[in-house]
């Protein structure tokens, strides 16, 4: 606030309080003839007896304005004068999130020595784990953690990068970047039959399927030559049905064509270590369910 507004503030601020009081001690009385007890007033015949204001009113009125004054001196409401007590809005918030934390840490610590898939069996954890999920994943995840297209599944048992407590607290902690090179241009006019290779290439027929040479060729570093994958890269296997782009042959075509980069952000500097914990219990929880 700049120094003008900061003025007229206590100005508007001051004046008015000093002019209630004014008014509240000018006003307790009208000045009349001795034998007069009224203001001189009419309304419809009715007269205004000139009585002083109760004891009681005019008291918690002059404490009402001491107060306001004495607030005033501690807390900020004068402009830029910030108050004899220092006090902030974000200072109270950051004391309480200290507060919160602690408490949070001194309840949630317990849970560290327990290996998540273990935790998942104890409510209490899991509810904890399944609030910061919310709060944190669900934007990507969904609140019931079943994904999307393009986001990954988290209740299913088909893990890109490996469904181990370790893993999935890698896969938090430090996040992943997947990427999948578009491949129209090594492949030309075998597009199409590779995606036909790729709906067949966990059965019998793609083991004659023209396309296998150029699948092991082109493909197979990634997703291994049978196409099951490799999660140490966070290649999908391609012989089950789930699909993180869909599986339809016009998705798997878009997804040859134009290739697919996915990326799942950090969550270390967000989330400290007893809550990465408690995510990962919580999605251990889920695979229970299923």
């Amino acid at each position: 606030m700049s120094s003008f507004w900061s003025i007229w503030v206590i100005v508007i601020t001051l004046g008015t309080i000093g002019l209630v009081t004014w008014l509240l001690f000018a006003n307790r009385t009208y000045e009349q003839d001795e034998d007069q007890h009224t203001t001189g007033h009419s309304y419809d015949g009715i007269e205004e007896y000139d009585n002083p204001l109760p004891a009681w009113w005019f008291n918690l009125f002059l404490a009402s304005v001491i107060f306001s004054l004495v607030y005033l001196a501690l807390y900020p409401g004068l402009g830029n004068f910030k108050g004899f007590l220092g006090w902030t809005s974000l200072g109270q918030w950051e004391e309480s999130v200290v507060e919160a934390e602690a408490e949070f840490t001194a309840k949630a610590g317990q849970y560290m020595e327990i290996p998540a898939p273990q935790l998942a069996q104890q409510r209490d954890a899991v509810k904890m784990g399944q609030r910061i999920f919310k709060t944190y994943c669900s934007t990507c995840h969904g609140v019931d953690a079943k994904g999307t297209y393009a986001f990954p599944n988290l209740t299913d048992n088909d893990w890109l990068y490996g469904g181990s407590e370790e893993a999935i607290k890698q896969t938090i902690k430090n996040g992943r970047r997947g990427a999948m090179p578009p491949m129209a241009g090594a492949l030309g006019d075998d597009l199409d039959k590779m995606v036909e290779f790729v709906q067949i290439i966990g059965t019998e027929q793609a083991q004659s399927h023209p396309m296998k040479a150029k699948f092991e060729m082109l493909c197979s570093a990634c997703h291994s030559k049978d196409g099951s994958g490799n999660q140490m890269l966070g290649a999908p296997n391609l012989r089950d049905n789930t699909w993180l782009y869909g599986g339809t042959a016009g998705e798997i075509r878009l997804t040859l064509e134009k290739g697919r980069n996915g990326n799942m952000p950090a969550h270390k500097d967000i989330l400290s270590d007893v809550r990465i914990h408690l995510v990962a219990t919580y999605l251990f929880s889920l695979q229970d369910e299923n």
